[in-house]
């Protein structure tokens, strides 16, 4: 064990003199080494926040949740855009009907969503209004920042209360505590604002809450046209219940209220959230592998460097080399010697790799406005990436060291 610390602090010593003696070498060769680790750890520290980040809003959109909506959201079968198009659209009473017939249902909602005017004394916002029925916050809970969702009574009377997002009520109220208790103007009817959404950050995927007002579904039909509104029913599945069991069932029962027959094709698309979430990884996973390759590349490149290093390290030390030997030190002493000096050069060049993702983290997080992080397996795997590296380099140079005929090495003086 002593002997084994003393050759590790010798490593160190004479891993560090080399970088002294030949800082412009030395770093040139960490430099390979560096990029590549910064190219497969900064994409996957970038991709992995972000499809983090993505599939979040995904399953803010409900967990084992289908959209059934005239519109195919992955892009649908090879059909014509006036065939989506001339599709009816879902309606209010259809919810009911799915409800009643299904055994795999835990709820159903049914919402409506235009663009519209929201308005305090004069200031307006160009904003999302949504209509919603009670099923909502079961199939999507919403959390606030201030104020509540509505009554049971409220949605049977389509009273006129909203709830505001967050940027909407501070763009409106300058506060989203001043919101609560106020009164806007939609579509010329005054509605009391009774709730504000907690604010969700920039989002990719998702019903962007932030800019958006909510409202019963009955005043909804009051002050807009339901036609014009993109209907949607939102169906969720009970506890246990696979998705694909839940989009057959579904379907049959859309064909039944649709009155197809066999030989008609669905008029109405089944959008699974699980599916979409697939494809989120699908297409993650390739962004990956691509940012992978170009960093095994940089690292074959920076392998290389070291591996020239360390064949220079043992022609310069030829002599030491001899000399130990003469005194009886092990083959498999020097070659863990050169294999751990290998492995610290790749092992500064995998920190500096780190510290400059570090600085993409801090950079990015900024703009895209979500964290961007180095997870714990993310470096475990640099370190484990960086020995693996260090040996592959050092191997071939310790080797050569190792087999050396003490007398040759000491006159190669």
């Amino acid at each position: 064990m002593r002997k084994t610390l003393n050759i590790i602090l010798n490593s160190l010593r004479l891993t560090f003199e080399e970088l002294r003696v030949n800082k412009m070498r030395t770093a040139l060769s960490l430099t390979g080494v560096a990029f590549g680790i910064f190219c497969i750890i900064g994409v996957l520290a970038t991709v992995t926040s972000l499809e983090k980040n993505i599939q979040d809003q995904v399953q803010s959109l409900g967990t084992n949740t289908i959209y059934i909506d005239k519109w195919d959201y992955s892009g649908g079968p090879d059909m014509p855009y006036w065939k989506f198009r001339s599709r009816p659209e879902p309606k209010y009473e259809e919810a009911e009907m799915v409800k009643q017939r299904s055994e795999l249902l835990d709820d159903i909602a049914f919402l409506l969503q235009t663009n519209s005017k929201i308005t305090v004394k004069g200031e307006w916002v160009e904003n999302k209004v949504m209509g919603v029925t009670p099923s909502q916050m079961v199939i999507q809970p919403i959390k606030f920042d201030q104020g509540r969702y509505f009554s049971q009574s409220e949605f049977n009377a389509g009273s006129n209360v909203c709830l505001l997002g967050f940027e909407t009520a501070e763009n409106l109220f300058g506060s989203t505590e001043r919101a609560v208790g106020k009164e806007v103007d939609i579509k010329g009817k005054k509605v009391m604002v009774i709730g504000v959404i907690k604010k969700e950050g920039k989002t990719f995927i998702g019903w962007g809450f932030d800019n958006s007002a909510m409202i019963p579904y009955r005043l909804f039909k009051q002050l807009f046209k339901e036609e014009y509104s993109s209907p949607i029913l939102i169906a969720k599945g009970k506890e246990g219940v696979l998705t694909a069991a839940l989009t057959d069932e579904l379907k049959g029962i859309m064909r039944q209220i649709r009155k197809l027959s066999p030989t008609q094709e669905d008029n109405f698309s089944l959008n699974s959230v699980e599916a979409f979430s697939k494809a989120i990884t699908a297409f993650f996973s390739t962004v990956n592998v691509v940012g992978g390759i170009i960093g095994v590349i940089s690292l074959i490149v920076g392998l290389f460097g070291i591996a020239n290093i360390m064949f220079v390290t043992v022609k310069e030390r030829t002599p030491i080399i001899g000399l130990k030997k003469a005194i009886g030190a092990k083959k498999s002493s020097i070659l863990f010697e050169f294999l751990l000096e290998a492995t610290i050069l790749c092992l500064m060049g995998g920190a500096v790799g780190l510290f400059f993702v570090f600085l993409l983290t801090k950079l990015l997080s900024g703009p895209l406005e979500f964290p961007i992080y180095i997870s714990i397996p993310l470096l475990f795997a640099t370190v484990i990436v960086c020995l693996i590296v260090g040996i592959l380099a050092g191997i071939f140079p310790a080797t050569k060291a190792a087999k050396m005929d003490p007398v040759e090495a000491i006159r190669s003086k």
